[in-house]
């Protein structure tokens, strides 16, 4: 997303070459992308995508891997059939496109998700991660939604929500160390105003050397310097969704 200095330098990194292995269904007036694990669960995980959309296979890939640690992955379009974000878009016009697609107000398509997930699969327990645009979504709804259990924040935009730290459900957040639009200190800022705040169970973490979008737009193979970070980034996401759900 955007700081003041540079309006959302956002690299889409490395596009994963990836199918995924759900499937797309219509929720209402909501298409998303679901991946149910092998055994019957009833907890889900609910992933909103970045400025790039629902259908980056990079999101997918994280989505699939959900399931494959046994929760049901879901990742609704929350641009709602607006355009994602293009790499060959102006960057001049950002500010503009993204006012028409307010990661605080995604809470009728949410409600929409959370019916079908307890209506259709049987979930009786949902987190939600979300990534750049969508880890700034985890933050508005972990501060608001009493029907979700916890919350994983990847690189989300701080200053989106900078004055409010009471959270409801306990939250993880990611950051980078060398992250270009989300500066270290907003991030100390964040820890300040959590600790001062927050009554629920919350941890912030920076993972050294990494940079904006680094657990879900970049590859182990090309990156190998960077592997041990996503892979530590992937399992910390893991590990708290384990322990809340």
């Amino acid at each position: 997303m955007a700081n003041e200095s540079r309006p959302c330098p956002c690299d889409i990194g490395d596009r994963f070459d990836y199918g995924g292995r759900g499937q797309e269904v219509q929720v209402e007036h909501i298409k998303a992308y679901v991946c149910k694990p092998p055994a019957s669960t009833d907890k889900a995980v609910v992933v909103i995508h970045d400025i790039f959309g629902w259908q980056l296979p990079n999101t997918r890939y994280i989505a699939d891997m959900l399931a494959t640690n046994g929760y049901i992955a879901i990742c609704p379009d929350f641009f709602v059939g607006q355009e994602a974000w293009k790499p060959s878009n102006d960057w001049a016009s950002f500010d503009d496109w993204v006012k028409t697609r307010d990661a605080g107000k995604i809470d009728k398509e949410v409600d929409v998700v959370l019916k079908y997930l307890k209506d259709q699969c049987g979930v009786k327990n949902i987190g939600v991660i979300g990534f750049c645009w969508g880890g700034a979504a985890v933050q508005h709804l972990m501060l608001k939604n009493p029907h979700l259990k916890t919350g994983v924040s990847l690189y989300g935009v701080i200053r989106r929500f900078a004055d409010k730290h009471s959270l409801l459900h306990p939250t993880f957040f990611i950051f980078g160390e060398k992250d270009d639009i989300i500066p270290l200190e907003q991030v100390t800022l964040l820890e300040q105003k959590l600790k001062q705040n927050c009554k629920v169970d919350y941890e912030v973490k920076i993972y050294p050397g990494q940079t904006h979008g680094f657990v879900h737009r970049k590859r182990e193979d090309i990156n190998p310097q960077d592997k041990p970070y996503i892979e530590e980034g992937r399992q910390d996401m893991i590990n708290w969704l384990n322990k809340y759900l």
